[in-house]
């Protein structure tokens, strides 16, 4: 799975989608994608398999677990792996659902 391919499937669930950020947000809910970090698999003074660590944030106006559950599930689906923080942006009215994932093959 690609960062677009994860995009893309938040697009499927009627998520808007973008990579990093959007020029002008949508009305929530919608979600983004970013890179945050590689942990490529190294040896012999090589990288031998492309490791992305991504987030996949997702902004909506109310704390709303059905959309929460439905990323979540495709994510299963998927067999991506994730780790789950939310925040709350004061400045913004937004909650912020961040699922950290690792996609192998980098981009």
């Amino acid at each position: 799975m690609t960062y677009m391919g994860l995009i893309q499937a938040m697009k499927d669930l009627g998520f808007p989608c973008t990579y990093h950020h959007f020029a002008t947000p949508p009305a929530p809910p919608y979600t983004i994608v970013l890179h945050s970090y590689g942990s490529d698999i190294q040896a012999d003074n090589q990288n031998y398999a492309e490791v992305g660590n991504y987030q996949l944030e997702l902004y909506h106006t109310i704390k709303h677990p059905p959309s929460e559950k439905l990323i979540e599930d495709k994510l299963r689906e998927l067999r991506i792996p994730y780790q789950k923080v939310e925040t709350y942006l004061e400045s913004e009215g937004l909650y912020q659902i961040i699922y950290q994932v690792r996609l192998l093959g980098g981009n």
